[in-house]
């Protein structure tokens, strides 16, 4: 039911244990990461040297189906990659991970992030008489990462080399011929993590992988820090950290697991303070709380906590809806009546408060608003357990332009009267950064205040609409 994707989840793991089935690991682990891409899964293993892939559309039984996967192998490295639209256009090419041979050896690269001088580094490519296959960033970095190489004695030297030139939010991981390699942006906008399964390493977007399948969290990688696993264990380079930090906050409100811990606070625990937060902001006399699947269920338990008012289920979402068909030539009122459905018994008659994570278009709140009411509802009241989605994101998510975002072109009273709810509350942009108050990281909000924390440019705006093709 959202509007706003996320743009993809990585794993990387180096084995360490001789009967570690490392294909079946990144499978299972893509499973944990399901919810960061929809849009394509790939496998990548690294087999003595020689990298074996295979990608494809779909979730992941349908893009990684078991015939392609058993002819593998079983080496002693792979990477693993979710994805989700974004800027780039969804062709094959851009599926991930994108593996490349250069004079050095294979490279096998997955990325969730977006680079916001992507168009600087493709034209200075191209003038290098650079060939692509693609319109992605994770080209880009791998063709730096490859030239690096040629004049430095590492690999690690020529990946600190290539991410030196990039601006933007990212989390890496990378396979050589001989190592494991994963690189967070230095503001550490994007997660990344540090964990163990069954003696071997792992490098991934959450914390849910490690909990999923029985392994050991260790730490989250800080934000400018490279680690590299290989054959003697794992090597941390932080030359790059200790600079402004600007964690995206929407980590907590909408993109991570409600079961992972990002930067040391739970996602759950966050999710159910902005509810408890959000019922202090804005309170009202009603019958019952319910929360919009999936994101919205623990606000909405936060808020029924705190306000005293019982918490119910009002909506059913069909998790059953796969992605042929939504690429069906369907509209999208036709596929929100499909996708979620009010429940009449608990509802009816009663004056109820649901609970979102956030109003992008607003459509979809009005599509909410107009079920509850008619299965019954007498009265319904809209919180949001964020702020106002004010500007769009082109650091981590695939968001509309501004002049599409409902609370950029109306007031509140606005919104409330065209979703023909009695009420609309959002969560105040002190409240949001109070939901995760452990955090040790600065926060990216500019979504809601406009405050980036780098410089986005014209061009790079313009660049993440065009589909980056110039």
């Amino acid at each position: 039911m959202a509007e706003l994707h996320d743009e993809c989840g990585v794993f990387g793991i180096y084995k360490n244990n001789a009967e570690t089935d490392i294909v079946e690991e990144t499978y299972l682990a893509l499973y944990s990461l399901q919810h960061r891409g929809q849009v394509g899964a790939g496998i990548a293993v690294n087999n003595e040297g020689n990298i074996v892939h295979y990608k494809d559309f779909g979730m992941i039984p349908e893009a990684l189906p078991e015939k392609e996967l058993l002819r593998l192998g079983n080496g002693k490295m792979a990477v693993g990659h979710v994805k989700y639209s974004s800027g780039e256009s969804v062709d094959h090419e851009n599926l991930a991970p994108l593996v490349m041979r250069y004079i050095k050896g294979q490279l096998a690269l997955c990325l969730n992030g977006a680079l916001t001088n992507y168009q600087e580094l493709r034209d200075e490519l191209n003038q290098g008489a650079a060939i692509f296959q693609s319109n992605g960033d994770t080209e880009i970095i791998a063709y730096l990462v490859a030239r690096a190489r040629i004049n430095s004695g590492t690999i690690e030297q020529a990946v600190q080399e290539a991410v030196s030139r990039l601006k933007g939010a990212y989390a890496i991981v990378l396979m050589s011929p001989k190592k494991l390699i994963g690189v967070r942006d230095p503001m550490g906008i994007r997660p990344l993590c540090i964990g163990k399964i069954d003696d071997s390493y792992v490098i991934t977007s959450e914390s849910c992988v490690f909990d999923s399948m029985g392994g050991e969290f260790i730490r989250d990688v800080e934000p400018g820090e490279m680690v590299v696993l290989d054959e003697e264990g794992l090597h941390s380079y932080k030359e790059n950290c200790g600079g402004k930090t600007a964690l995206c906050v929407f980590e907590y409100v909408y993109f991570s697991r409600p079961d992972s811990v990002v930067d040391g606070v739970s996602v759950n625990m966050a999710r159910q303070r902005a509810g408890a937060i959000l019922a202090k902001e804005h309170p009202v006399e009603a019958d019952l709380v319910c929360g919009v699947p999936d994101c919205g269920i623990e606000s909405a338990i936060g808020y029924a906590m705190e306000s005293g008012i019982p918490y119910a289920t009002g909506l059913i979402k069909n998790k059953y809806i796969g992605r042929a068909f939504n690429d069906r030539k369907r509209n999208s009122e036709y596929l929100m009546r499909i996708k979620l459905n009010a429940l009449k018994h608990n509802v009816n008659g009663k004056r109820v408060i649901v609970i979102d994570d956030s109003i992008l278009k607003g459509k979809t709140s009005k599509h909410i608003v107009d079920l509850l009411r008619k299965a019954g509802a007498k009265e319904v009241h809209m919180r949001i357990a964020s702020p106002m989605f004010k500007n769009p994101c082109y650091l981590t998510s695939d968001t509309t332009p501004r002049e599409n975002l409902i609370a950029a072109t109306k007031s509140v009273e606005e919104m409330c009267a065209y979703m023909n709810a009695d009420s609309l509350g959002f969560l105040s942009v002190e409240g949001l950064h109070a939901i995760a108050k452990e955090c040790k990281l600065g926060f990216c909000d500019a979504c809601f205040t406009g405050n980036y924390p780098m410089d986005v440019s014209n061009t790079s705006r313009e660049d993440k609409y065009s589909h980056k093709i110039k």
